[in-house]
């Protein structure tokens, strides 16, 4: 199964049960003047390229769960953010994503690689 469709039935099998967003990121060109040339082309004049989004190494899903805080803690329920990075059996995360999950962790929410609903129900507490 490709990521996309994993990620697709995670996305479902999340719905009502927390925050979830899919993060998304690309790339483009600007430059100093842009023609619309026949046939849906463009011509862009000292072209540069740059990236929107989000920086290197984000996880695919990310949003807030609900947590009940312990009793010693207030006992209010308040938001955890967690990073969810899907994988197709046998992908692997790269250096960068690795990092972010870490961070993710080190600063108190929730993260792991997901490459099923079952998996990232886990992760989440769910």
């Amino acid at each position: 199964m490709r990521e996309q469709e994993i990620q697709n039935r995670i996305r479902n099998a999340l719905a009502g049960r927390c925050m979830a967003f899919r993060a998304n990121v690309g790339r483009a060109w600007t430059g100093s003047r842009v023609e619309n040339l026949p046939g849906r082309r463009v011509l862009v004049h000292d072209a540069r390229p740059f990236s929107t989004g989000l920086p290197p190494g984000f996880s695919d899903l990310f949003g807030v769960v609900a947590t009940v805080v312990t009793p010693d803690m207030v006992g209010e329920r308040v938001g955890r953010f967690f990073g969810l990075e899907i994988k197709a059996d046998g992908g692997r995360a790269s250096d960068q994503q690795q990092r972010f999950l870490s961070a993710v962790r080190l600063n108190g929410g929730l993260s792991g690689i997901a490459r099923s609903p079952a998996d990232a129900l886990e992760v989440l507490g769910l």
